[in-house]
């Protein structure tokens, strides 16, 4: 990824076709899409890259079964296609994760889960492969993976996929098939692949201000963006603006609104999340667990953790920081116990996060989980096209939808053309080259996070020891890794690595935040190595960590 100082630099200087302003997954594919149909585009995030919506869901590329019980079944089917693309294209990032719906006390599994499952099965062929069987000779853009039809399986099967549920002595089950990533990663990537087809990204760039074409700006819509690192104002010329920021999509007002329909009125929902150790909640498979009051959540294996997910709450509070609520925190720990006849508490959890996400409103009363999570596509007068709602799996299709309209308003025939570009490239961890003192389970996860470029990261471990060291003793994650992400993935603070490029403000929240903060002092270091950061400097990098992590409530009180 280009520097963000050279960044910045040239969005103040040249005129672009496309200004997107958001940095999360949504606005990360906006600019792939656009830029790979010829249009140069810039994009501006006031933040870091994912730090809203996108690096805080379940993690899940999936169709939505809970969405077949309200009968929203063009999400479902649109969500399950996208998963077997985001398998193809993402092969390292976008992993098959088996999924288990158990059944207790000689009890079969319930058949009108089965009935459900043979639909998702059915939503997730092409048509084509649906008309000719499901091992039909598929196209090669179709075969790379698809999942086996759903199936029973015995409660032995259940128990070597659940062993947090041995004790309870399933009789059986059904075993199923979604996809798991990592989201953070995913947007870097889809990031990457932009800059690839030239798009030139920035993140702390904050828009302040829109003002339509005028005198002196020749037609282009003028945008006033605060560097947040240096305090510098800049304009930015461009001929469309889309507006791809989610939760804050209401926001974003350009100065000649005439009608507030234009624009979309965003009712944001939180979802809390949290993550034990393996040894305290093991899985190899995810679990389906059924609350109290009627709706389900996720137990899932993520990262050598177990991630326990999620709330559905509307929520009004701000929405920079988002904390876990003593609430959600129990309201989740109650239903892992119930299902899994436990005993767990707040001192056992490794991590939190929690995040909103942005859901439209459509006037009604309706609770927050009741709200489709369908896409909109909002245009105000002057054109600024604004794209919101949706959900992680569904990125691509949302970006399609919004440069699909800018191709049409254009008169241009640019056909969309993300189905086909690979986001990075996977490497079998096995031919990634050794380097003395990285540790042997380090590659695997490098290879899932980076793809070919784990090469990158190796060379630097290679030409300095003490990057090779983990970060975090006992996980996988490099010292160079952190040194990577100041130089190629425009991280400027330790949350940016701790809680994004890497995810150990995440797995390992209490040993990142543990009393005397050495954890963010040595990865504030090492940005500094490559930032050019002075002592005191560091210092108050290592110390803005701990405010960081105290709001976002990532570590859980005991």
């Amino acid at each position: 990824m280009r520097a963000r100082g050279d960044a910045l630099a040239a969005i103040a200087s040249e005129r672009f076709d496309v200004l997107v302003i958001g940095g999360g997954i949504t606005g990360a594919g906006v600019a792939l899409d656009a830029s790979s149909r010829g249009y140069s585009v810039a994009l501006v995030e006031q933040a870091d890259y994912a730090s809203g919506t996108s690096s805080r869901s379940s993690k899940l590329v999936h169709g939505g079964l809970r969405y077949l019980q309200n009968f929203d079944l063009g999400l479902v089917r649109e969500a399950l296609l996208e998963r077997q693309l985001m398998a193809r294209l993402a092969p390292h990032l976008v992993r098959p994760l088996p999924m288990i719906v158990p059944a207790f006390e000689g009890a079969h599994p319930d058949r009108l889960v089965g009935i459900g499952l043979n639909m998702y099965d059915v939503m997730s062929m092409p048509l084509r492969g649906r008309r000719r069987g499901r091992r039909a000779q598929l196209d090669q853009s179709e075969a790379a993976w698809s999942p086996d039809r759903h199936r029973m399986i015995s409660g032995a099967e259940v128990s070597a996929l659940l062993p947090a549920l041995a004790d309870r002595d399933p009789t059986g089950g059904y075993l199923f098939y979604d996809c798991q990533t990592d989201d953070a990663r995913l947007v870097l990537t889809v990031l990457g692949e932009a800059e690839r087809f030239g798009a030139i990204c920035a993140n702390r760039a904050r828009v302040t201000g829109l003002r339509a074409g005028g005198a002196g700006s020749d037609g282009a819509t003028v945008v006033s963006v605060l560097d947040g690192c240096g305090g510098d104002r800049l304009e930015v010329r461009a001929d469309n603006v889309i507006n791809a920021t989610g939760v804050w999509a209401d926001r974003i007002v350009p100065g000649e609104l005439s009608s507030e329909a234009e624009l979309p009125q965003i009712v944001p929902s939180r979802g809390t999340h949290v993550l034990l150790s393996d040894g305290r909640l093991p899985l190899r498979a995810g679990a389906i667990v059924p609350v109290s009051d009627g709706r389900s959540i996720f137990a899932l294996p993520w990262l050598g953790r177990t991630l326990v997910g999620t709330t559905d709450a509307t929520y009004d509070g701000e929405i920079d920081h988002i904390r876990p609520s003593e609430q959600d925190v129990a309201y989740l720990l109650a239903a892992v116990n119930d299902f899994f006849g436990g005993c767990l508490s707040p001192a056992d959890l490794v991590g939190a996060y929690a995040g909103v996400r942005p859901l439209i409103s459509t006037g009604d009363s309706r609770r927050s989980v009741d709200i489709s999570r369908r896409e909109e596509l909002f245009e105000t007068s002057s054109g600024m096209i604004t794209i919101t709602g949706g959900k992680l799996t569904t990125w691509r299709r949302m970006a399609k939808l919004a440069v699909d309209r800018l191709v049409a308003r254009d008169g241009r025939v640019a056909p969309c053309r993300t189905h086909e570009i690979p986001l990075g490239a996977a490497v079998d961890p096995e031919h990634l080259p050794r380097v003395t003192g990285v540790a042997e389970e380090a590659y695997a996860a490098l290879a899932g996070r980076y793809g070919f470029a784990a090469d990158q990261v190796l060379e630097l471990a290679a030409a300095d020891p003490v990057l090779a060291r983990p970060i975090v003793a006992g996980q996988p994650d490099l010292l160079a890794e952190a040194r990577f992400a100041a130089a190629a993935e425009q991280a400027a603070s330790v949350g940016d690595v701790l809680l994004r490029r890497t995810r150990l403000g995440l797995v390992a929240a209490r040993d990142c935040c543990h009393e005397g903060g050495a954890v963010a002092r040595t990865v504030a270091e090492t940005v500094g190595t490559e930032l050019g950061w002075d002592a005191a400097t560091v210092d108050a990098q290592a110390d803005r960590f701990a405010d960081e992590a105290r709001a976002e409530g990532i570590v859980v009180p005991a």
